[in-house]
């Protein structure tokens, strides 16, 4: 029996969506443990060795002879691994790779997830004040693209307020007044 035309675009829509919405392989194929920034920030030496996946975007980055230290603002991860940046970010991390980061494509407020594992503390100078921050060997690191951004951002506030203001019963403005729409006509 063949399936109907409605059915097969149904099934076509769902593979499409979960394509387009689904995490990068780098960042989902790895084993990762979640334990909150500020349980790690609080007693790096108990957690060393943890592997860890955190995101968020990029403070500043420092390349040597033979490595490249990042440091990171902490952002809790949505469930497609992207950081949340409409949250208020945590703290500071640092991320140590063998690999050459170039500045000009991490650049300050892009935003990354690191997979990795807890390396230890390392201390910063920020202004006159020197801070003792995680110290993360990074596995893989994903640079999330502006293009994703805008369509994170666009479908994001469509599902928030639906085809109108007021769709799912956030307050609209109509004949002068602020009033809720009925969910249920």
């Amino acid at each position: 029996m063949k399936p109907s035309i409605p059915f097969r675009l149904l099934l076509c829509s769902l593979l499409f969506l979960g394509a387009c919405t689904s995490m990068p392989t780098d960042i989902r194929n790895f084993a990762a443990t979640d334990i909150p920034y500020q349980l790690i920030n609080q007693s790096i030496d108990t957690y060393k060795n943890a592997p860890i996946r955190w995101g968020g975007t990029v403070i500043e980055v420092e390349n040597e002879a033979d490595s490249s230290l990042m440091q990171v603002l902490f952002y809790p991860l949505d469930r497609n691994g992207y950081p949340q940046t409409n949250k208020l970010g945590e703290g500071r991390f640092a991320v140590e790779t063998s690999e050459f980061l170039d500045p000009a494509i991490f650049v300050k407020g892009a935003e990354v997830t690191i997979t990795g594992s807890v390396k230890g503390g390392i201390e910063r100078t920020v202004g006159n004040k020197t801070i003792h921050i995680p110290l993360i060997t990074a596995k893989a690191i994903h640079l999330w693209s502006q293009a994703y951004r805008e369509d994170n951002m666009y479908w994001n506030s469509r599902y928030r307020y639906g085809p109108y203001p007021g769709y799912y019963g956030y307050p609209s403005f109509y004949n002068g007044y602020y009033r809720p729409y009925r969910l249920w006509w």
